[in-house]
């Protein structure tokens, strides 16, 4: 009974922290998406108790299935990486090893996501955040779970291989926990309805611009996978900045159920759809700021 009164209690805990994120996201991007809005949308319309809901499922459901997956890859990783060259990371300053975690998680998210769009049986999930026909800042957290889980993984996996994340130590297993946290922050601004560019810069920062040509229905939407480093997407071939536009529609071609559990289960009963084309690589020339955003 006790061990049951603490669990409940670390529920109730958790869902208390989302509620106080969720009041603070809201208060920030609800007056800047009036003011900045790419497109003018009702925040209280169509979709938004869906999206509340997801929000709050992704705030707690990922966390536990990644709980088994992680801790078989920091004992693998333990076991297989020379001692020495844990040695040598585990010696570098917090602030390189931090620096290290989040390029090299910024890279595995980014196959995560690409794989996501690519591999079919993996879009069936994947295809509900992409559902949305009009992208804000809640859109961050309409995804299925297993997806959320999928491609934190994949982001997470080299920072335990490559050193820099450890459970075995506490600043080891503080890493992951901040490359966690600042790609859902910053997921919810690049989601954001908010019309903001940041010219030259753009291929550094992610921004709203850069993040919603991602979403964008039909034109080039398999492009911008990084969730903070654009530079990431320059390597691989997949970058796709337009200078002075924005896209028209977002969505998917395919017809997802309205209800949440509809779409929770619709991964496991769909059709495999085809495999998701990767663009050619995009012209440098797409980089350049256009005068108004200079």
């Amino acid at each position: 009974m006790l061990l049951d009164s603490q669990h409940l209690h670390s529920f109730e805990m958790s869902v208390l922290r989302l509620a106080a994120w969720l009041v603070l996201l809201m208060l920030i991007f609800l007056p800047l998406e009036r003011l900045l809005a790419v497109r003018p949308r009702k925040f209280f319309g169509k979709g938004l108790a869906r999206d509340l809901a997801y929000f709050f499922v992704n705030g707690l459901v990922p966390s536990l299935l990644l709980a088994v997956p992680l801790a078989l890859v920091a004992v693998v990783a333990h076991a297989v990486v020379p001692y020495r060259f844990q040695a040598m990371v585990a010696a570098w300053p917090l602030w390189l090893r931090v620096v290290v975690g989040f390029v090299i998680g910024e890279i595995g998210f980014y196959w995560g996501h690409r794989w996501a769009h690519q591999i079919p049986f993996l879009w069936r999930f994947h295809s509900i955040h992409h559902s949305a026909e009009d992208v804000y800042f809640l859109v961050s957290a309409r995804a299925h779970p297993i997806d959320n889980a999928f491609i934190r993984l994949c982001g997470l996996i080299p920072a335990y291989v490559f050193g820099v994340a450890s459970p075995l130590t506490p600043t080891g297993s503080l890493i992951p926990v901040m490359i966690v946290l600042v790609a859902t922050a910053w997921g919810f601004f690049i989601h954001s309805n908010l019309r903001l560019r940041l010219g030259p810069l753009e291929w550094l920062v992610a921004t709203p611009g850069f993040h919603h040509w991602h979403h964008t229905l039909g034109e080039r939407r398999d492009a911008n996978f990084a969730s903070m480093l654009p530079c990431v997407d320059k390597l691989f071939g997949t970058l796709y900045l337009p200078r002075d536009r924005w896209p028209t529609s977002y969505g998917i071609d395919e017809e997802l159920p309205a209800s949440l559990w509809g779409q929770l289960t619709y991964p496991f009963r769909a059709t495999p759809a085809p495999a998701r084309t990767s663009p050619a690589p995009a012209d440098a020339a797409l980089l350049e700021p256009s005068a108004t955003e200079r």
